[in-house]
């Protein structure tokens, strides 16, 4: 007799689930998407929505990382059970050619097999002196996987010292689906050291830091209520 009250109970928790998700990933702000859309049609019509690539706000301890519109922050969630890990920024150029530059100085590594990906390890955190941090950058390819990784990067370098500022590649679409491509973005996170010296698995939201206070910008979920996000 139950069973239909049952039923709706467990019908109102999904609704509740599902309505949770979709403010986090909006952060309670539904002209998001369509901001974005706007600005993906037409990027040079709303310069004033971009960052710059080497550009500092503020006192923050990292320059940006490349030219572009922040369109996702670190916690916004696509699907449920799912967080970002970090930030997503949409240059305004054609695949291959908005730059992306170090934020900070360090030492790069590009694994073998990383086609659109490098991480640089910071050996000194500028706001926890003492603690070790890596710097993920990644769709740095195109669909089929043709990278725009700069060549002074092969695959397979470790350790390769960069200043900040320095030239690491270009912005690309990369998915490992050449089906599937993600639309042209860098995507940045900042990525915790497992304390013997090598970076954690980025794609664990536990295993990232929050960008805000390294770039001096609200970049996570639940405090970008501001859109664009541009220095103060």
């Amino acid at each position: 007799m139950r069973r239909p009250t049952t039923l709706l109970s467990g019908l109102i928790i999904v609704l509740l689930v599902g309505a949770y998700f979709t403010w986090r990933t909006w952060g309670g702000a539904a002209s998001r998407p369509v901001r974005l859309r706007e600005y993906l049609r037409q990027p040079k019509a709303h310069a004033d929505w971009m960052l710059r690539a080497g550009q500092r706000c503020g006192s923050a301890p990292f320059l940006f990382p490349t030219d572009g519109y922040i369109g996702f922050v670190r916690g916004d969630s696509f699907r449920p059970l799912h967080r970002h890990q970090g930030i997503d920024v949409f240059g305004p150029l054609p695949l291959g050619e908005t730059p992306v530059l170090s934020a900070y100085a360090g030492y790069l590594t590009r694994l073998a097999e990383w086609k659109s990906t490098i991480i640089v390890r910071v050996p000194q955190d500028p706001l926890q002196p003492g603690r070790q941090i890596w710097l993920y950058y990644t769709h740095m390819a195109d669909a089929n996987g043709v990278s725009f990784i700069d060549p002074a990067f092969p695959p397979g370098s470790v350790e390769v010292p960069v200043a900040a500022g320095t030239v690491l590649g270009h912005q690309g679409d990369y998915s490992g689906d050449p089906d599937n491509p993600v639309g042209i973005h860098l995507h940045f996170s900042i990525v915790r050291d497992d304390g013997l010296g090598h970076f954690r698995n980025e794609l664990e939201f536990g295993n990232t830091l929050d960008p805000s206070p390294y770039l001096g910008l609200p970049l996570e979920a639940g405090r970008a209520e501001s859109w664009p996000i541009v220095c103060p």
